[in-house]
């Protein structure tokens, strides 16, 4: 296939790389070659030629954080936020995280991947091609290899990528209150074992804050992620700093999210690391949280950004991707730009992958084509999807 008259923001390098007339050729579900349509090799001009009459392509979106397999939902938390009830103050009254467990055990597998289907569906119509879901609610062995089985099954149902993150340190459950070590040594480290040996983990991920696991306890399940040789990404100040973004990047990890109350250390030592710093605007907004993620000092560190929804039932409620690249720029005051490229280029490094988040030879052919003329145009727009044409390796 020959992608011809398009409008190109590759991603590649630096800012959004524009290529006005550009071309993208396209072999086998792979970028072959990309640049000016007059500088396209002759031998490349072959196969059928799709014209998109000047709209902007870039490269297909990655939704790196999302929570979306799960059970029920928690709108009656979301009014008792509005009567004043914080997050964690339902958190510890078994609301929160603990109040979708109940639903997602009772789910089981098919239940859980019929619900999921229709979020999937609305992240595809927004030209996303590729997303990270979370185990995390069932905080028992039987439920969350059931919450990974899920998400591996939804890449065999849909034109999409699944990345799946093993989230047992979570939260405690109700039947281990006060012994989050001995639910980590009876529960969670058994589940990630499990869950890795029938091959249903790509990285290992946790909570850690107040209300749910210290540093010192995410050590432990970080321990045995490098033993299974998998990659680790951490929940990460988001209500306070109790330094696991330092100690998730001195491990290597490929991110820290949420953030909000990280600091210049932090920012220092995830640069060093090459650690990508997800930020989640639907969790700020919905949470109505004041203490923002400093952008600023991710910027004069050279900390790669990235920007997600972190579709889940309580804490952001968000089946729109375009929307959390609004509210980076809206109440995280990112640029169009840095918004753009997190949630292409920098998604790709937050989950691992080399092959996609640019559009340049040797990436997957996953592209989309706007009904827009400048990439800010993305970014601006709210409650509007201006999606002309998805690619997912090659098809339309």
């Amino acid at each position: 296939m020959l992608l011809l008259n398009a409008n190109l923001a590759t991603l590649a390098g630096k800012g959004y790389g524009l290529t006005p007339d550009g071309a993208v050729a396209v072999e086998t579900g792979r970028i072959v070659w990309a640049g000016p349509r007059d500088a396209m090799p002759a031998d490349l001009r072959r196969g059928e030629e799709v014209d998109v009459g000047g709209r902007l392509v870039t490269p297909a979106l990655i939704d790196c954080h999302t929570h979306l397999v799960h059970g029920g939902n928690r709108a009656r938390e979301f009014e008792l936020r509005l009567q004043g009830a914080s997050y964690e103050e339902i958190a510890r009254a078994g609301g929160g995280i603990l109040s979708t467990v109940g639903d997602t055990r009772k789910a089981g597998e098919d239940g859980l991947l019929a619900a999921a289907l229709p979020r999937v569906d609305a992240l595809i119509r927004e030209g996303v091609t590729t997303i990270e879901i979370k185990s995390g609610y069932g905080l028992d062995i039987e439920t969350e290899l059931a919450m990974l089985r899920a998400a591996r099954r939804i890449a065999e149902v849909r034109p999409i990528r699944v990345k799946t993150s093993f989230l047992g340190a979570h939260a405690v459950p109700p039947e281990f209150k006060g012994r989050a070590g001995d639910y980590l040594s009876e529960v969670c480290l058994p589940a990630l074992r499990a869950a890795a040996e029938e091959g249903l983990v790509d990285a290992v991920d946790g909570f850690c804050e107040g209300i749910a696991f210290s540093v010192a306890e995410m050590e432990r399940v970080f321990d045995e992620a490098r033993r299974l040789k998998l990659p680790i990404k951490l929940h990460a100040e988001q209500l306070s700093n109790l330094g696991g973004a330092r100690m998730a990047a001195a491990r290597g990890a490929l991110s820290a999210d949420h953030l909000e109350y990280a600091d210049a250390a932090d920012a220092a030592a995830m640069a060093a690391a090459g650690t990508v710093a997800v930020v989640l605007p639907g969790a700020f907004y919905t949470l109505r949280e004041t203490q923002r993620p400093p952008i600023d000092a991710f910027r004069a560190a050279g900390v790669a950004m990235a920007v997600a929804t972190d579709l889940n039932p309580g804490s952001s409620p968000m089946n729109s991707l375009l929307l959390a690249m609004n509210m980076a720029c809206t109440l995280f005051r990112m640029t169009p730009e840095e918004a753009l490229a997190g949630a292409t280029r920098n998604a790709a490094r937050a989950l691992g992958l080399s092959d996609a988040g640019t559009i340049e030879a040797g990436k997957r052919a996953d592209l989309a084509v706007w009904d827009a003329g400048h990439p800010a145009e993305l970014s601006y727009r709210v409650g509007f999807n201006p999606l002309y044409r998805r690619y997912y390796q090659g098809v339309a």
